[in-house]
């Protein structure tokens, strides 16, 4: 799920996908695939047992695969061949495999852990709803995401600068760079949360339960993830000396979303693997670190390699902030000397900001 982190945490993937005219696009080709995979559950649930954990997953994962690849077409702009030739086979393979089957495999599984723990809907024992559930929900989630990074790649076919392109890439350069800071992350926050959640265990029933632990694994998950973010932008001074830069109301809405969020996101993934895949009923003490320490290791790689390219990108690109780019009014201003959300032309570091100063 770390393209979807890049496309929302990175200001200028965050502004790309999510302008006007791109938004009402994206509205109907969510819309479409849902409808289409309704339509194929129905008819496939009177042939294949979708009652089964890993037949409902292939499903899910191919009927995701096949509406990756529709998505991300329409967001290219181009037909298959020409992406075939234009993008490689490496990103169409990444796209289809990543995106369309781990990914919606991955969202099924979220879906079937969020309807048991959270309303008692367990899919072992009612299947129907459940699974048709996971189908909708995991393919109109991939149809978005694919989109999304199709339009990405058409501003990047057209020249548009894009220095964080979401297919992991930069991460494992980052990870071939400092392997030693993102394992010391990893380590710290997955050490951090293991213990939070055996504290939780000698609770009592109410702590080991699934509600628990998933609120208290979410909570500390969270907060690692904002804390390795802001240790990824390296300012000079440390840590603490981000904070007085990034300012408080930056720092909440990323321990929410993505913080909290994936972080919920990751536990109910592995938790609907223990339940539905594994058959595991009960994983005690030991099991609930275990989980905890794995979700919270993902998250502080992922919060410090955000904040590593989120630096980096302010650093090459002297951008305006993305406070003010939420402004109609300065959008105005900048998009009259050539800005646009895949890039700032030349005069804008310059004199973009000065000038929205004298027209206030």
């Amino acid at each position: 799920m770390l393209h979807r982190l890049a496309l929302r945490v990175l200001p200028r993937l965050a502004l790309a996908v999510t302008e006007v005219s791109v938004s009402k696009r994206k509205r109907l080709v969510m819309l479409v695939p849902g409808f289409l995979a309704f339509a194929i559950y129905r008819l496939l649930k009177h042939v294949i047992p979708l009652a089964d954990p890993v037949t409902l997953l292939c499903v899910s994962g191919l009927i995701s695969s096949a509406t990756a690849v529709a998505a991300y077409r329409i967001g290219r702009r181009a037909p298959l061949s020409r992406i075939w030739e234009e993008d490689g086979a490496r990103r169409v393979m990444w796209l289809v495999g990543w995106i369309g089957f781990v990914y919606g495999a991955q969202l099924s599984l979220m879906v079937l852990a969020l309807l048991k723990i959270l309303v008692n809907y367990d899919f072992l024992l009612h299947p129907e709803g459940p699974a048709m559930m996971a189908i909708i929900i995991a393919c109109t989630s991939v149809a978005r995401d694919a989109f999304e990074i199709g339009h990405v790649g058409w501003l990047q076919h057209e020249g548009k600068p894009v220095l964080t392109f979401p297919d992991g890439a930069p991460l494992r350069a980052l990870l071939w760079e400092q392997p030693a800071r993102l394992f010391r992350w990893s380590l710290v926050g997955g050490a951090i949360s293991g213990m939070v959640a055996l504290a939780l265990s000698a609770l009592g029933d109410l702590g080991r339960g699934d509600i628990g632990q998933l609120v208290g694994v979410t909570a500390v998950g969270g907060s690692v993830a904002l804390w390795a973010y802001l240790a990824g932008q390296q300012r000079p001074g440390g840590l603490w000396a981000n904070l007085g830069v990034v300012g408080w109301a930056e720092m909440f809405r990323f321990w929410w979303w993505p913080g909290l969020a994936f972080t919920a996101t990751y536990y109910l993934v592995l938790a609907g693997a223990l339940t539905f895949l594994l058959r595991v009923d009960g994983v005690g003490a030991a099991g609930h670190a275990t989980v905890a320490s794995i979700v919270a290791g993902l998250m502080a790689i992922y919060g410090y390699y955000l904040g590593y390219r989120r630096f980096e990108e302010d650093r090459v690109e002297q951008a305006v902030p993305a406070s003010l780019l939420r402004c109609p009014f300065v959008l105005g201003i900048l998009s009259k000397h050539g800005w646009h959300p895949g890039g700032n032309s030349p005069e804008v570091g310059e004199m973009g900001l000065e000038e929205s100063r004298v027209k206030s």
